[in-house]
């Protein structure tokens, strides 16, 4: 059976990222990176393509679970008629091979336990050679190479391209499973303690936790989301990825399944001024070097997305034998939309430098003249048609939100060079383009017969990203047209208390076919919208509807369908966790950075 999205828990070491469902099973874990081929696919086919579950022999899923404290070590708890036994699951983080650590402790009774380990290399194609040495199991295919042990040893045994285990844990007793990976042409690595590992795992992550300057009525949902941002940070280079998965569907049966595992520039502004506003600048400082040497070169050719460390080729093809997340098909690896024309991006280049400058993190030397050669790019750009935020495969339009962006990145180049005079530049130059960007935009997407602007010049669709006006600075929040849109947006793209980011039964818009569900992203934007146009009590209330959409254990993935009542799309997302930040801080009169 297969389980919801939202029944899967997330551990990771700041590399890579595995998904650990409520039976037991890992279902999905990329190795050694987050865009890696998987070992363990069975969350887009079938066991056959690849889980590692460890249960109590016959049971189901777990009675209850948790992360323990501010941490992304996650404790499992089953009740069997024999006793209680809990597994906890956690990766150490690294600065070599990664591990996976399972250690199941007894609480009460005698439980016996049942462990299968089927690792398929390449997403599920590829069953490795496995042999015994040393007390491991070692599985090697091609590039792969990993090594199972356990402390104690246990009774384990090979079956139907299987490795099996079988043990009883009583009260007090511990019994500890360790993953490794290397490159199958490299020496074993290091054996690591799991119980010294499990320690010092806390202890990293209770230092972290403890830097958060938030203390607001939302702490907890807070704190769980930065911790799953933290997670979804590439250590080596900073980057960010959108989600640890990819093709986990829009529309449960349908083709909308995408590849998550990269870095979006879209996300940087927001993702920036979450981290930044609730005190971790070491991470936005961070984030911010990664995009400065993703978008370095000729600003033509400035992509939507990058790889974890600025790789631009991202290709996208399909993989025919595994059947889809609930026979959502195809699978997708890589993503197209990495050559989609999006001029959004420029504005949030500049915006999220601008908001770093502002920030007090130590200026980068190279900046500003990045800053000025994307402008100069966009100034004979933007009144080009393009794909949009939401990477729409149909034809190229002239996105409101795409001018509204052109005139952020003029806007904060006013900005700047106004509050800096060290800085050069012509600032008459920007505010002409500023002004000309703005009077088109209000002349030519906006609808005064409706009182709302649109998705598109000319068009009569919404767009939840025109809810982004007042948060960018374009309009005043007591704008009339600002207002107008709030409830345009509500009305026409609300569905049943959440918000959709645009109509896509509009076939001329999204040529795709079937839905989706409702976007959490643009539902938080919704919240601090309403806030700024003076209905508080409304924002609050969307907020609370919108946390008791979290899992049990504070995991939010792309859509939800509140029809069906689940989570839809990769899990769990960023744009999601950005956007319950950063309205949790302005609800709580804590406004993001910027």
């Amino acid at each position: 059976m297969t389980l919801r999205i939202e029944d899967y828990a997330l551990i990771g070491d700041l590399q890579t990222a595995a998904l650990v469902g409520r039976d037991g099973s890992i279902d999905w874990l990329c190795l050694p990176r987050f865009d890696s081929a998987a070992c363990f696919a069975a969350l887009l086919g079938t066991e056959e393509n690849g889980h590692w579950r460890i249960a109590p022999a016959g049971a189901g899923n777990c009675a209850r679970r948790r992360y323990i404290d501010d941490s992304l070590i996650l404790e499992s708890v089953w009740e069997t008629r024999t006793g209680t036994v809990k597994i906890i699951d956690f990766m150490p983080q690294r600065d070599r091979a990664p591990d996976v650590v399972r250690i199941v402790e007894g609480v009460s009774g005698a439980v016996e336990m049942s462990s299968t380990l089927r690792l398929r290399f390449d997403y599920g194609a590829i069953v490795p050679w496995v042999r015994r040495t040393d007390g491991h199991r070692v599985a090697v295919a091609g590039p792969d190479s990993v090594w199972l042990r356990s402390e104690p040893e246990v009774k384990t045994w090979g079956q139907h391209l299987s490795t099996r285990s079988s043990f009883t844990v009583g009260a007090g007793e511990k019994v500890a499973f360790i993953l490794s990976w290397h490159p199958s042409h490299e020496p074993r690595p290091k054996l690591v303690d799991p119980h010294e590992a499990l320690v010092q795992s806390l202890e990293d992550w209770r230092k972290w936790s403890a830097r958060c300057t938030y203390q607001g009525p939302y702490r907890e949902a807070v704190m769980r989301s930065l911790i799953t941002l933290k997670a979804l940070t590439y250590a080596p280079t900073g980057g960010i990825v959108a989600a640890p998965t990819t093709s986990l569907p829009e529309d449960l049966g349908g083709v909308r399944n995408w590849d998550y595992r990269y870095c979006w520039l879209r996300d940087s502004t927001l993702t920036l001024g979450a981290l930044i506003s609730a005190g971790y600048n070491e991470e936005a400082a961070a984030w911010r070097d990664w995009l400065l040497r993703a978008v370095a070169g000729d600003p033509a050719d400035l992509q939507i997305m990058y790889g974890l460390g600025g790789e631009r080729r991202l290709p996208e093809t399909e993989l025919p034998w595994l059947r889809g997340y609930s026979g959502s098909a195809p699978v997708r690896i890589g993503n197209a939309a990495a050559g989609q024309l999006q001029l959004d991006v420029y504005g949030e280049v500049i915006d999220s430098l601008h908001l770093t400058r502002q920030s007090g993190i130590p200026p980068e030397r190279h900046a500003w003249n990045i800053e000025l050669s994307l402008l100069g790019y966009l100034e004979s750009r933007w009144r080009r048609p393009d794909e949009g935020l939401w990477e729409v495969r149909g034809p190229r339009r002239h996105f409101v939100h795409s001018k509204v962006m052109a005139w952020v990145a003029a806007d904060r180049a006013v900005r700047t060079l106004e509050s800096d005079p060290l800085l050069r530049g012509d600032v008459e130059r920007w505010r002409r383009m500023r002004d000309e960007v703005h009077q088109e935009v209000c002349e030519k997407g906006y609808d005064p017969v409706r009182n709302t602007f649109t998705q598109s010049y000319g068009s009569r669709e919404l767009d939840a990203a025109t809810l982004l006006i007042p948060q960018v600075g374009f309009l005043p929040a007591d704008d009339p047209r600002v207002v107008g849109t709030v409830d345009a947006v509500w009305a026409g793209l609300g569905h049943r208390g959440l918000v959709r980011r645009y109509d896509t039964s509009a076939t001329q818009v999204d040529p795709l076919p079937g839905s989706e569900g409702t976007f959490l992203a643009c539902s938080f934007w919704l919240v601090d919208a309403l806030r700024r146009t003076g209905r508080p009590d409304e924002a609050h209330e969307l907020f609370e509807q919108l946390l008791g959409l979290c899992n049990d254990v504070g995991l939010l993935s792309e859509e939800y369908d509140p029809v069906a009542g689940r989570q839809l799309g990769n899990f769990p997302q960023a744009f999601s966790h950005i956007g319950l930040v950063t309205a949790a801080l302005a609800l709580s009169g804590e406004e993001t950075a910027g």
